[in-house]
């Protein structure tokens, strides 16, 4: 199997770090032209090095994904320089800093928030990629959820897996709606991953003990790295799924 990407646009959202920042690599490297965003200035343009040091072409911005005029603004630019979008992988999100609590004592704010990155984010860029995607009769649009989307969250967070649920169910949607245009619609539920500082402080949180019952509860005996998320979305992207949509894949290590 040769997965390229020569000639494609990609939007990678969240591309600051983890997820984010091995899949704008790999497109890169596999020669798609990586269009990443996201409010971490700093370890973006770190990010925009990394593919340039690999040879690939990738350009950034900052956008604040909750803001649906920025959304719109940062892919008509896209657009307005090379012509359309091929594929967009929505990969912001994340549990944002916070930590498992009792129901009574999260905030509206707390809850807000989560849905806000995690769920209309991806509805914002999904609005605005369609009618280029359309005009094509092509398209990919790929959302990052979580395991927690299918379960529980293991921290607690409970606005993280109602949130990345209805991620998953924005996915099916979108794919029933856009699949007459010959764009698919999927979604990649990670399991844990050592991704990005916040994943990095739940698994010290959890202690030597829970860690390890966390590694003994996996299939394979070892939690994710970034680079086993990234290869599940340059498949979902690619040709090779062109009659895959509304789908969820699971990659966990067999939790």
């Amino acid at each position: 199997m040769n997965i390229e990407f020569k000639d494609k646009v990609v939007i990678v959202t969240g591309a600051a770090h983890g997820f984010g920042r091995a899949m704008s690599r790999s497109f890169s490297e596999l020669g798609a032209s990586v269009w990443g965003c996201d409010i971490l200035v700093d370890e973006l343009q770190e990010t925009q090095q990394l593919c340039r040091d690999a040879g690939g072409n990738c350009e950034v911005a900052e956008v604040d994904i909750r803001d649906r005029d920025a959304v719109f603004r940062f892919v008509d630019g896209v657009i307005a320089r090379d012509r359309t979008v091929h594929i967009l992988v929505n990969n912001a999100g994340g549990p944002l800093g916070q930590f498992g609590k009792p129901l009574e004592e999260v905030s509206q704010a707390e809850w807000d928030i989560i849905f806000e990155v995690n769920t209309r984010g991806s509805f914002y860029f999904a609005q605005a990629v369609a009618p280029s995607m359309k005009a094509q009769q092509y398209g990919r649009i790929v959302n990052i959820s979580s395991g927690a989307g299918l379960g529980t969250s293991l921290t607690g967070i409970q606005a993280y897996a109602s949130a990345k649920a209805g991620q998953i169910g924005l996915t099916r949607q979108l794919a029933a709606e856009l699949g007459e245009w010959q764009i698919t619609v999927n979604t990649i539920a990670p399991g844990f991953v050592l991704s990005n500082p916040d994943a990095l402080e739940q698994y010290r949180r959890f202690g030597e003990e829970r860690q390890q019952a966390l590694v003994n509860s996996l299939s394979l005996r070892r939690v994710g790295d970034p680079q086993d998320i990234a290869n599940g979305a340059l498949f979902l992207a690619s040709d090779y799924a062109s009659w895959i949509t509304g789908t969820v894949l699971s990659i966990d290590g067999g939790r």
